[in-house]
């Protein structure tokens, strides 16, 4: 990872400050020589705290696409404009890392990896749930087949009292949905990525906004929660081609008394199984007739001798995907893996609006 990597960045708001920009520039061949934004005042911030002493601003993210010297692009925009910006950053001669979801609309999603596939550049989004020290460990422990066949699975991300209500997320038209799109995403992503299991093969999903005062109690406070269009709260089964059955339980709002944070899901085996709830992993086996559970220290002091420093999921994301770039590798979250997850996530909403299961070919 010697050579200097530079980026562009194409959305200067909240993701982009609380994690792709910290993290890109705590990597020491990472060079950010362009900001956009179409608050110009968020560019020239970013530039200022992040940038080299010659990064560049815009407001056009087209005009950005022209600098030739950028490699990588960061596509942290709303997710209605995803899929436009990455497919022109594609065909642009750019490498593209795009924030989670991947795109408002499967069609959306597919046009990126056609894009993807047609151009030879790279293609990731950002699911830095798989960077957990659980998540790696748990795949690990899959891989060498501790589970059997993993026939059961449970994804959670479920918030009390969570409703986001800043900048465009209670947009509909912008964002897309609620806690399925937003939340769930994570925690879908996750449990297809242990299971490896990319294979649906039908979806029957519910939303649900029924709560009468929705904003009491937000973490964020009101600022138009009950107000907002968006579903408060899903359910949803996935049956997957070879028989397995996940379950999907989201909430932005739910008279619940046990919150769930996003990435957490539960994998049930043939021959064992393990959960990741709340950063926390679990192993639960059958030994010498006993039922027995593990929690596994995935922390950087669990070494003996060894007081380690325990790096951010999203460092770690930055840190893999730039060294795929360098290295000309594939980047841990595969585009065709992400189109399957926004796939799923529209198969609810269809399934909830309509009535009716939403069969796969």
């Amino acid at each position: 990872m010697d050579r200097i990597v530079k980026v562009g960045i194409i959305g200067c708001g909240g993701i982009a400050n609380g994690k792709h920009m910290p993290s890109l520039h705590a990597i020491p061949n990472v060079e950010m020589v362009a900001f956009c934004d179409i608050i110009e005042e968020r560019a020239v911030k970013a530039a200022k705290e992040y940038g080299t002493p010659d990064a560049k601003v815009y407001t056009d993210y087209k005009e950005l696409l022209k600098d030739k010297e950028i490699e990588v692009v960061h596509v942290l925009t709303p997710n209605k404009s995803h899929a436009n910006i990455t497919v022109d950053a594609l065909y642009a001669d750019k490498h593209v890392m795009c924030e989670k979801p991947m795109a408002k609309t499967a069609a959306d999603a597919k046009r990126m990896v056609d894009a993807a596939k047609a151009t030879g550049k790279k293609l990731t989004i950002g699911y830095q749930h798989r960077q957990k020290p659980q998540s790696i460990f748990a795949k690990e422990y899959i891989e060498n087949d501790e589970l059997g066949e993993i026939y059961y699975a449970n994804c959670l991300a479920i918030r009390r009292r969570g409703t986001p209500n800043w900048g465009v997320f209670l947009n509909e038209e912008e964002q897309g949905g609620g806690p399925i799109i937003d939340i769930a995403t994570h925690s879908l992503d996750l449990t297809l990525y242990l299971m490896n299991n990319y294979e649906p093969s039908v979806v029957l999903g519910k939303t649900h906004k029924k709560m009468e005062h929705p904003e009491a109690g937000n973490i964020w406070g009101d600022n138009g929660v009950s107000t907002t269009p968006l579903e408060e709260a899903a359910c949803a089964m996935i049956v997957m081609k070879n028989g397995a059955t996940i379950m999907l339980e989201t909430s932005w709002a739910l008279n619940t008394a046990e919150p769930v944070a996003e990435g957490s899901c539960v994998l049930c085996g043939s021959r064992a199984g393990l959960q990741i709830k709340n950063d926390k992993l679990t192993l639960n086996k059958v030994e010498l007739n006993r039922q027995q559970q593990t929690v596994v220290d995935t922390s950087a002091g669990g070494v003996n001798f060894y007081a380690g420093v325990q790096e951010t999921p999203a460092l770690v994301e930055a840190r893999n995907w730039i060294k795929a770039i360098v290295d000309d590798t594939d980047p841990v979250v595969l585009p065709e893996q992400a189109y399957v997850v926004s796939q799923i996530l529209e198969a609810i909403y269809t399934s909830s609006k309509t009535g009716k299961p939403v069969y796969f070919e």
